[in-house]
């Protein structure tokens, strides 16, 4: 097992210094293409090497004109096998966010609560790998209150950090009939307003936490940016009186996400490359909304 993961750390590392040289072969074809589509001439930088690169246009189709860059590769065995997901918190957790870790475990489905105790956590990713999970979420608090979210996806990346706002879990409403049993199907997913390059990142990140549901499962769970803070919801869909007859019910938890970084590595590596992060001067008017 440790020698295989090293040889996939190695295979993902060479892959990954092969990506800039595959950008600037792309760029070359791209210029050939859009000098002989508007009939100019061919740059003269490019001249020596038309000949083969016209030869490699010929041959390409759609798939194979744009290079495929590390973030496909993260999730291409995300058709194969439904995500296995470590649930954990920060160490001495307090009673509100071992009660907001035990709902998080109901939401996603194949997920694990682990009490961290006084393990590390480059031990707990090195476990998961060997155990093949696809992610660990790390649940932090300030003060009794659950303030953050890492979502770490294996064996290599990437890493999103949330902070967590206004979180109401079903264990703060009193009236529990109202709200129901939380079934353990799996749920259809409503992502709403991810439309930037950002955006499509940010939900391909969050997408992969669950399986592919049934066509019949009454259980859907919305992710809807506003603002760039993005709102989870949990519903239950119902229709007792009929096919016209559609009752929604709000079964928990809900609270608010807002991303502030995204790390090309596992939540252990502080040397990670990284993707994106939220800086102070991103909060002007011009660049306010990054989602």
């Amino acid at each position: 097992m440790l020698r295989r993961n090293i040889r996939k750390r190695r295979e993902y590392l060479y892959r990954k210094s092969l990506e800039g040289k595959e950008r600037e072969y792309y760029e070359k074809k791209r210029k050939i293409r859009e000098a002989l589509a508007e009939g100019k001439p061919i740059p003269t930088e490019l001249r020596n090497e038309e000949a083969s690169l016209r030869q490699e246009i010929d041959l390409e189709d759609d798939q194979t004109a744009v290079p495929k860059s590390l973030m496909d590769d993260e999730y291409a065995d995300a058709a194969v096998r439904d995500p296995k997901i470590l649930l954990t918190t920060s160490r001495n957790p307090s009673a509100p966010l071992v009660q907001f870790v035990k709902e998080l475990k109901f939401v996603f489905p194949n997920s694990t609560r682990m009490n961290r105790g006084g393990q590390v956590i480059s031990e707990i990713i090195e476990t998961c790998r060997s155990h093949e999970f696809t992610d660990v979420i790390l649940v932090h608090e300030h003060r009794g209150k659950p303030d953050g979210l890492v979502i770490s996806h294996l064996p290599f990346g990437p890493t999103a950090y949330f902070g967590l706002l206004n979180v109401v879990t079903r264990h703060d409403i009193k009236d529990k009939k109202s709200m129901g049993t939380m079934p353990e199907a799996y749920p259809h997913l409503i992502l709403e307003k991810f439309s930037s390059k950002l955006g499509e990142r940010t939900g391909n990140i969050l997408k992969h936490l669950f399986p592919v549901p049934k066509p019949d499962s009454k259980r859907i769970i919305t992710f809807a940016n506003q603002s760039d803070y993005i709102s989870f919801r949990h519903h239950l869909c119902e229709k007792r009186g009929g096919p016209k007859s559609v009752e929604i019910t709000e079964i928990g938890p809900r609270f608010e996400l807002r991303l502030y970084k995204i790390a090309l590595g596992t939540v252990d590596q502080s040397e990670a490359n990284i993707e994106w992060v939220l800086r102070p001067y991103m909060n002007t008017a011009s660049k306010r909304i990054a989602l």
